[in-house]
């Protein structure tokens, strides 16, 4: 515990409770997502950079995303398992966890970017077929990436920034596995409602890409519904965007919950859960959405295994 007139210099993660036996299971757990999460995300660039088929505008966007799935999971997974080895509580100095932070809000403001531009993709694909090629070209494809990238870096500097002009004097333990920006305003000793308002613009993030998701979805299914009039035709309409659907559903939901409620200091035991929503499951799951609904995707590691198998071989 702090001296009222001092301010923290690093903090002590409490991660988990429970037993040293119970930290185990959770590590052998967790471990086995972050390799999963990160072969399966790599295996995913791979195929998208390699295989003719998967050169469209779909799959460049699903390969950005499948990187910052691994970067959003690298930023957090690592300190958490090395968390759950150390008996008591994890130290992290201020500047690790200026750091962790500003990579974990940075990355995850690129990733809701680019939703939004999948979104709108799906949008163009299935009502504008016939131009589909011309409006997402390469030019478009790259330049929306690179938007999204710088986007996300540079909304979050001014944010982190005013967080921690803070001075930290009530306590210096973080509830939580790694460094939560709830967790953090509550040790603050000064008033914060002027960088709880700061930390809310989050919600420009969230609803400034899911209104083009909500927009392009509905269309999409206005079309299918006008257009499509058989059942079977409907339902391979709407499988090309269930994968793209079910992320943006899981994400936001769980950000949703994390920044736009009315108290950022409150629920330290449900932002835990939900921030392991975030930042291990959705990663871990993401593969799987993109690859078993997939049919291109499905060839595409069909014949990837074939070649390393004959390469075996020979």
């Amino acid at each position: 515990m702090l001296m009222n007139y001092s301010s923290a210099t690093e903090f002590y993660l409490l991660g988990f409770p429970g037993s040293e036996e119970l930290h185990h299971i959770l590590f052998a757990i967790f471990f086995f997502f972050y390799l999963v999460t990160l072969m399966g995300n790599t295996v995913i660039i791979m195929i998208v950079c390699v295989d003719r088929r998967l050169q469209s505008p779909m799959y460049f966007f699903l390969g950005h995303l499948s990187a910052l799935e691994i970067l959003v999971t690298t930023i957090i997974v690592p300190v958490m398992l090395w968390g759950l080895l150390l008996p008591g509580m994890q130290t992290i100095s201020l500047s690790a966890c200026v750091v962790q932070l500003f990579l974990y809000l940075a990355v995850g403001t690129t990733e809701f970017a680019l939703l939004g531009a999948m979104a709108v993709d799906r949008y163009v694909a299935g009502c504008n077929p016939l131009r589909y090629n011309i409006i997402m070209n390469r030019h478009t494809c790259n330049f929306v990436v690179l938007v999204s990238w710088v986007f996300g870096f540079l909304f979050q500097i001014w944010p982190v920034y005013v967080m921690f002009q803070l001075t930290y004097c009530k306590s210096n333990v973080v509830n939580n596995f790694f460094c939560d920006r709830g967790q953090l305003l509550k040790l603050s000793c000064n008033n914060t409602l002027f960088t709880e308002f700061i930390l809310l613009m989050a919600v420009f993030v969230l609803f400034g890409s899911l209104i083009p998701t909500i927009v392009s979805y509905a269309y999409i299914i206005s079309t299918i519904l006008k257009k499509i009039p058989s059942s079977s035709g409907g339902r391979k309409s709407f499988s090309t965007c269930a994968s793209h659907f079910t992320c943006v559903v899981i994400g936001y939901s769980s950000c949703l919950f994390l920044y736009v409620k009315p108290k950022q200091t409150q629920a330290a035991d449900y932002n835990r859960v939900v921030s392991l929503m975030v930042s291990v499951v959705t990663p871990f799951l993401n593969p799987f959405f993109f690859t078993l609904r997939n049919d291109k995707v499905i060839e595409a590691l069909r014949d990837g295994v074939k070649r390393c198998c004959q390469l075996f071989r020979n």
